[in-house]
């Protein structure tokens, strides 16, 4: 558990007050096609978010994060069981789980260690395997022009490499299992405008600006958000949603 990228424990709470929420949709239908309901695993957990939607479709619900103050921070739920370990060493049973997902996570993962732990946890009759991200947020007009000219330019050279596969879709990560095609979702969600700015300070990019500069690129940009604002008092704003669901332990046993 020592070694890992720990880009977020010291802004738990704001991951927990300011990241969006995932649509209930996706886990409807990740439910429908696990090959059970009796238990599933969020990898890399946070503070719990996919764990806690999890938590409405399976009976019981394990979620790991090798980050202790996200675990601290993370949403009580009663079928929900936390723990402090990493994706690639759990240290839960052996063919525990229907379904294993990871939500903004995988990319962090060290994926020659992780991938056989998936496969350890999964049922040997089989389960699923599913890795979700979210990538640039859009509101429209001016304030994405913002947005993106913070993301691509301001912060440009301060995310770290993985981020890179956030960006594709997580096309260019590797992918061992048969895949399943899967629905198109989005998150939406209404917020305003300090919500967004609070939203931004969770980035990762961020966090290492302030660690080698000194400086905090927050109050620019909020100051341009405010000009690009406009009079409303809240906008919608969205993120397209890519996954990469598959089979595991598919066809090991008759």
């Amino acid at each position: 558990m020592t070694g890992f990228k720990d880009h977020f424990s010291a802004a738990a709470k704001e991951y927990r007050a300011f990241r969006p929420t995932y649509p209930a949709e996706l886990f409807a239908w990740l439910a429908r096609i696990a090959p059970g309901r009796d238990a599933a695993l969020d990898m890399g957990c946070g503070n719990g978010q996919v764990a806690v939607l999890l938590a409405t479709h399976f009976r019981k619900v394990f979620a790991v994060d090798p980050s202790r103050e996200q675990i601290r921070n993370a949403i009580a739920a009663d079928n929900v069981e936390y723990r402090v370990a990493p994706a690639e060493a759990t240290g839960l049973a052996d063919g525990c789980v229907d379904l294993v997902a990871a939500g903004q996570a995988l990319h962090w993962f060290d994926f020659e260690r992780f991938y056989p732990e998936v496969r350890r946890l999964v049922r040997p009759t089989g389960g699923i395997f599913a890795a979700f991200t979210y990538g640039l947020i859009r509101m429209g007009g001016a304030v994405d022009a913002v947005i993106e000219g913070f993301y691509h330019e301001v912060l440009a050279d301060y995310w770290p490499p993985e981020r890179r596969h956030v960006d594709s879709g997580y096309q260019s990560l590797p992918f061992p299992f048969p895949e399943i095609a899967a629905p198109a979702f989005e998150l939406v969600e209404t917020w305003d405008l300090p919500r967004l700015v609070g939203y931004l300070t969770t980035w990762s990019a961020v966090k290492e600006y302030r660690q080698r500069t000194g400086s905090d690129p927050i109050p620019e940009v909020e100051a341009q958000l405010r000009q690009a604002w406009g009079a409303q008092p809240a906008r919608e704003v969205c993120w397209p949603l890519a996954l990469r669901v598959g089979r595991v332990n598919q066809g090991l046993n008759p």
